[in-house]
């Protein structure tokens, strides 16, 4: 069975949005996906489950969360492999001056329109710096994501697309927990 990687955008920040990670965990495991492990409270679940597709996979959980917990939050998911993937693409690697600590990772809900990707050039400001890839966009915010104007909300209205961002470091130790269900 694949494993996948879903992450859930917006959950747990403030007051706003709150989801017990067991409740979350069992939800889950109602919908027949195995092995359901959470990873911090902001909305970040491994587990493994027998369908095919990470869209399918995030449409499920998002009508779940519905029913469940009454909220509307987009779910954004990958394959382990796809995670993978995305983490030896990194366009910011090969680069030395860059710190990891300011490296993030857009998760798209799908391939954006290429036309559209020009309307992210003036939101990079502040030596913030952005490479699209398919369904993900590498984020380098020297200033710290919290300031900068590449932010989710910026993203899905210049892409029409729905997203998820996470640093660098939690990107990396989810993939590693996925490599542990093999």
């Amino acid at each position: 069975m694949p494993v996948y990687i879903s992450l859930l955008r917006g959950i747990n920040l403030g007051p706003h949005n709150r989801i017990s990670m067991d409740q979350l965990k069992t939800s889950l495991v109602s919908l027949g996906f195995e092995r359901v492990q959470t990873y911090i409270q902001s909305g970040n679940v491994i587990f493994s489950a027998a369908l095919r597709s990470s869209s399918v996979v995030s449409d499920r959980i998002e009508k779940k969360i519905v029913v469940a917990f009454g909220l509307a939050i987009t779910v954004v998911s990958r394959t382990a492999e796809e995670m993978g993937n995305t983490i030896r693409s990194s366009p910011f690697l090969k680069e030395k001056r860059i710190d990891l600590s300011k490296l993030h990772v857009t998760f798209l809900s799908q391939a954006p329109v290429p036309s559209s990707l020009e309307k992210l050039a003036p939101l990079a400001t502040a030596g913030d710096e952005f490479r699209p890839s398919g369904r993900e966009i590498y984020l380098y915010c020297p200033n710290g994501y919290g300031r900068t104007k590449l932010s989710n909300n910026a993203l899905e209205k210049a892409l029409s697309v729905r997203a998820t961002t996470r640093n660098w470091r939690t990107v990396n130790q989810l993939y590693q927990i996925a490599l542990g269900y093999r």
